[in-house]
Formats: structure tokens, sequence, C-alpha cells
């Protein structure tokens, strides 16, 4: 047993670092402050130039014994937005909430793991800490991935802290998320006068031809741990201010979230094939930001649970609903889960924890770490 940490005063301390994405700088020192003191080594690194970065990332290390535990995170987060009762950056204790931008998605969390690591011993643990999450995530957790490899660390288990509980701490785990891709269209035209079609080539109704044709494509039905892929649109723009003009080019952008049945590439080519039945001179580009993945019920889920169950008294659900997180990458390194905070006010203004939680998230991830050992 190490000495206590003040989770709550560590919370209070990160969400006083303005870290609105990409994050470098002050919010690394609270947490390299917070962390050398209870034996880890830190390794930053700074990364990248505009419009992505700079990205600062994080990785500390405290050697053990059996397993090596990875505690994956981020410092950065979203704009404030505003209409906050206070400051957005007070950390602000009001009844039972602490108050500020990050404290559920997720400084809570990276501030009770700390908080837990500075409670329990065993396993080797190290702190994976991107300051890029909640933006491109070009120069983030891929870079991180990078360093861990050019440092010869390799992590037999990664707990991400992503809010992922729902009604109350400890009833949802994630255990996989679908990924993500997107794709734009661009169907060139003829620009003329609509009292002479013939003198022109209207883009309009071969893209709304197409649109149609992909609103109706089925994916697949979903299987026992996914739901079924699904295709939105995301923007149609012709940009023609002139009533009596064809325009030249119509354009629309498809976001795909699908299952582990599907591949970011193969949807990609599979929407090109349908635009180009419709628009055969359409240019047709996509972009997958993340597959998806599933980290099968096995040990690991097993001794997650069974931290959570022992604290809260709570058996959580194994999930993969929701978007995407940088799990996606860390799951190619070892079995990976996310379980972390409630969700409710992540991204919304007076984003709030209950301290009961931040203590409770604390002991949990503490169980976890005697567990892992």
């Amino acid at each position: 047993m190490r000495a206590p940490l003040d989770v709550v005063a560590l919370t209070q301390a990160l969400l006083r670092a303005d870290s609105v994405t990409p994050a470098r700088g002050a919010v690394f020192d609270v947490l390299e402050a917070a962390l050398a003191p209870i034996g880890f080594t830190i390794d930053r690194v700074v990364t990248g130039d505009a419009p992505d970065g700079p990205v600062e990332n994080l990785i500390a290390l405290r050697e053990g014994t059996g397993a090596h535990l990875a505690f994956a995170g981020h410092v950065d987060v979203v704009p404030p937005g505003d209409g906050w009762q206070g400051s957005p950056w007070s950390g602000d204790i009001r009844g039972p909430l602490l108050y500020g931008r990050g404290a559920v998605d997720m400084k809570g969390a990276v501030a009770a793991f700390v908080a837990a690591a500075a409670r329990a011993s065993g396993p080797t643990l190290s702190l994976l800490i991107t300051g890029d999450e909640e933006g491109p995530a070009t120069y983030g957790t891929p870079v991180l991935i990078e360093r861990l490899a050019a440092l010869g660390i390799t992590p037999d288990l990664c707990l991400v802290g992503e809010p992922t509980s729902v009604r109350q701490l400890g009833d949802m785990v994630k255990i996989g998320r679908r990924g993500s891709v997107n794709i734009w269209i661009e169907v060139p035209g003829r620009q003329g006068h609509v009292a002479y079609p013939h003198l022109a080539d209207n883009p309009a109704g071969k893209l709304a031809r197409a649109l149609a044709a992909l609103e109706d494509m089925a994916l697949d039905q979903g299987n026992a741990w996914f739901q079924p892929s699904n295709l939105e649109i995301t923007n149609i723009a012709i940009g023609n201010p002139a009533h009596n003009v064809i325009p030249a080019k119509a354009t629309a952008r498809l976001n795909i979230r699908f299952n582990d049945e599907q591949r970011g590439a193969d949807l990609i080519d599979r929407v090109r094939a349908v635009v180009h039945t419709h628009a055969p001179a359409a240019i047709v580009t996509g972009k997958a930001s993340g597959e998806a993945f599933l980290t099968p019920p096995g040990p690991w889920t097993a001794m997650v649970s069974a931290a959570i169950e022992a604290q809260t008294g709570l058996v959580p659900e194994l999930s993969t609903s929701g978007g995407t997180s940088d799990a996606r990458f860390l799951s190619k390194l070892c079995p990976t889960v996310e379980f972390g905070l409630l969700n409710a006010t992540m991204h919304q203004v007076d984003e709030a924890v209950a301290i009961a939680d931040l203590e409770t998230l604390t002991t949990i991830y503490a169980d976890i770490i005697t567990r892992a050992a």
C-alpha cells in the first residue's frame, strides 16, 4: 500500500489547466508532478506541425512484477462553449459535484488511475496519455504507439478510461467499438441556362439518384456483439445562388459507422461502385478514421467486471455501443477494454462529475491493478 493521493485535488488541478485540443504544456506538468513521486519515470514528447499539431504525449512507466497493465487516456478537451455557471476551468465544487471541462471526459478518470496507482502496486504499470484524442488524432495515440515501440515497451493489457457508465458508475464496460469512415462525393456537370438544358449537364439529379441508392443499401444485419452498420448522409452542397442556372458541380459527404463484418476500404469501394452507376464521372474519396474492434469476453473482461462488482455490487453490461475512441488504435497492441465515469454530461455546458464517483472509480482501478499482479 502506497501513500494516498487526493483524487479530487488532482482532478481540480487538471481541470484548471486549460487544454483545449491539441493539448500540451501545463496539463502535462500537473500530471508529471503527481506521477514522479509515486515511482513513475516520465517520457514526454511534442510532435507535429499545424494545423493538427503540435501535440504533446506522455508515457509514464513503473516497473513491477507479472503482467504489464497500461492505462490509456487523454487530457485534451473540446472547447467549453457558452453558458457555464462559472468558469469551465475553475474546478469548482458545488454540492456533490465537481465542475469543469473534462471532468468526466476524461481528466477525472486520469486522476482516478493516478490515485489508484498511488494506493496499489504489483504489476508493471504505464500511463499512455495523449493531448489529441478530441481532435484529428494525427499526432496523438498513433504517435504514442510508435514511441512505445521505440522504447521497447509492450503492454499485456490495456484499460482506457473513457466515460462508459450510463445510469450509474459501473453499469457498462466497452469491449469493442464500431469503425468509422468518411466519404466525399463530387459529381461534375456543365453549367448552363435552365431554359437550354441540352447545352448543359446538370449534376444535381445524378447525385440525388446516387444518394437515394446509397440510402437504400443494406450493409449488414449486425451480429451478436454489434448493431447493423449504418450509412448517414452528413452534407449535400451545390452552392448555386442563381435560380436560372444549371450548376457546374454537386457534392455530398457520408459517414458510415460499421461493425467488425466490414472494413473501411471495402466500404469506400462499395460506395464508389454505387455512385458510378448513377454518375460515372463522379469523384469518390474516403478516409477510414478507425476499424471496428472487439475484445471477446475472457480473462481480462472478467477481471475488470469482478473489480466493478466487488466495489459497486453491479455486474456491468459488456457493450460495443457509442462512437469511436483511441481504443481503436490500442486494441492492436493487446486486449483492450474501456471503463470510466458517467457519460451524461460529457461535451456539455456545466460538465460535472460526482465526487463520490471519483472516489469509487479510484477504488475500482486500484482493485484492477491488484488483480492484474
